[in-house]
């Protein structure tokens, strides 16, 4: 039984390192620390440990396994002890350093992947809204391979009714209108959950206008869904 095991673990570091996993590199481009968030769809290995600290200017590269699939976003304003619990003033994942399988708390800006299938597909979203800039920069892959630069602060232009603020007054965070309102049309949900019926509003096109590559909305395909084939993956906040 416990050479099994072994063999087991033995199986799944050769998986890693193999040629065949696609590499992430997440860069904080802040000038403040953020707390990078994973979370993996289901029955994909989680990365990262679900969350970690990256200061200033810092990066760190991840080996994600062949067909992963899942989304990486930031957390802001962050306190933890040394046992790995706290909270986040924004995009908070249960009050843990390491998620471990929790996502980001609305609003939160990500970045989102699903490799192999059988070509990568990703994206960056709004629709949970904004609390922080995300761009994607794929690089070594074929086929169109677009980057998706979003680096505009969405926050400092967030109409009121949106905004996310500490208790200073500092708008950290934009939230969508499904997340402020919970309305279907909003949201998609119920009679607007097709395409034909959830159109963009004044709020999505908000989103939209500062960044034109991101989601603004669940039906926002047609401009905002991006493939590549082979490729690594360069993640910048801010």
């Amino acid at each position: 039984m416990e050479s099994h095991f072994h063999l087991v673990l033995i199986l799944q570091l050769l998986f890693f390192i193999s040629g065949d996993c696609a590499v992430f590199t997440l860069k904080n481009n802040c000038n403040v620390t953020i707390w990078p968030g994973s979370l993996s769809g289901a029955g994909h290995p989680l990365l990262i440990n679900g969350g970690l600290e990256l200061q200033p200017y810092e990066t760190i590269e991840i080996n994600a396994p062949t067909g992963w699939s899942g989304r990486f976003w930031a957390r802001t304003h962050c306190q933890f002890d040394t046992s790995g619990k706290g909270t986040c003033v924004t995009a908070d994942c249960g009050g843990v350093l390491q998620c471990n399988g929790a996502g980001g708390t609305p609003p939160a800006s990500l970045a989102e992947f699903t490799l192999d299938s059988p070509m990568d597909f990703y994206d960056v979203s709004f629709v949970d809204g904004f609390n922080i800039p995300i761009s994607v920069y794929p690089s070594g892959g074929s086929g169109n391979c677009s980057n998706i630069q979003c680096s505009s602060d969405i926050n400092l232009q967030c109409p009121q009714e949106l905004q996310v603020k500490t208790y200073d007054g500092t708008t950290v965070a934009c939230k969508s209108a499904c997340f402020a309102f919970n309305k279907p049309e909003y949201c998609c949900t119920g009679e607007f959950n097709n395409p034909s019926t959830c159109k963009p509003t004044e709020y999505s096109q908000y989103f939209k206008n500062s960044c034109r590559d991101a989601y603004s909305y669940a039906y926002d395909d047609a401009t905002s869904i991006f493939t590549c084939k082979g490729a690594n993956y360069l993640i910048s906040f801010c």
